[in-house]
């Protein structure tokens, strides 16, 4: 023990990409956040695996989770890192500081903002972050209105901040579709891209079907699909215990991509508005 400890080498670089990869569980999206490749994310958590002598992660199929030894090292990785940033504050000072009003649908907000917020938060902590949670239809309009100064949305129509988004079918475990005669879908409110591109799909297939659910939340959306009461149309990557993406077997019609798209608000952007448009376009894949 004695030995570990005197050779381990917890470095703040290490100790960041741990801690998004926990915050994220994904050595994927901790890859673009960190700006590495997802093989040298892999190498520095196998290193730090190596050097503690103990295993952090427990891989589950395309992410990962802490382990009991991940979740103490995490809460002290947390106290070094504010600890650390607290220093470099007092010697140098923040450099960037004001408030930031962003928009997000709620299933982006849950699924791309943590490791964002939390790589801006130990490079910039001086700016607030107000984050508005509503549809696109809605966050765009207080855009254009000047409530917010940036606003992550979907379109189907590629714009100057964007990157293509692939749409999948998720649907019970047990429901077999190619057996229904009509489809009970469970879809987003009227103006919702996912929602226009589906029933296109749908139509042009010739399925029959009938929508049996609407909400503006992915949770509302997935809850009718775990109750096995309905199919819904949701990103690739999105998943939900009870749930599967459709096979071919189902017979489903391929569904035409959207893009996520990344909006702000009109005429000169602040420095703050842009560094934080920065760090959000890498989280998301966009180049600006």
């Amino acid at each position: 023990m004695l030995d570990t400890l005197h050779s381990a080498q917890l470095t703040p670089d290490l100790l960041r990409s741990f801690i998004i990869a926990a915050d994220t569980k994904s050595f994927t999206r901790t890859a673009n956040l960190v700006h590495r490749t997802q093989a040298a994310v892999s190498m520095q958590m196998k290193k730090l695996e190596d050097e503690l002598k103990c295993v952090l992660f427990q891989r589950e199929g395309r992410g990962v989770s802490l382990t009991a030894e991940g979740e103490i090292l995490y809460r002290y990785s947390s106290k070094i890192l504010e600890l650390h940033d607290e220093a470099l504050s007092a010697v140098s000072g923040p450099k960037l500081n004001g408030i930031v009003r962003l928009g997000a649908p709620d299933d982006y907000a849950m699924k791309h903002l943590p490791g964002i917020l939390k790589e801006f938060a130990v490079n910039h902590p001086q700016v607030q972050i107000d984050v508005f949670c509503d549809d696109t239809r809605t966050l765009a309009a207080m855009l254009d209105k000047g409530q917010l100064d940036l606003v992550i949305a979907t379109d189907n129509a590629k714009t100057e901040f964007s990157a293509p988004l692939e749409l999948s079918w998720i649907l019970p475990e047990r429901m077999e579709p190619a057996e229904l005669d009509v489809l009970p879908l469970a879809l987003f409110h009227p103006f919702c891209c996912y929602r226009e591109n589906a029933l296109k799909a749908l139509d042009k297939a010739g399925r029959k079907y009938r929508i049996a659910y609407g909400s503006p939340s992915l949770a509302g959306l997935l809850a009718a699909v775990q109750g096995g009461l309905a199919i819904a149309v949701v990103t690739k990557e999105t998943t939900a215990k009870g749930c599967r993406h459709a096979r071919p077997s189902d017979n489903l019609p391929a569904i035409e991509h959207v893009y996520i798209d990344l909006r702000f608000q009109p005429g000169l952007r602040s420095e703050v508005v842009s560094v934080f448009g920065g760090f959000i376009a890498r989280g998301l894949g966009i180049v600006i």
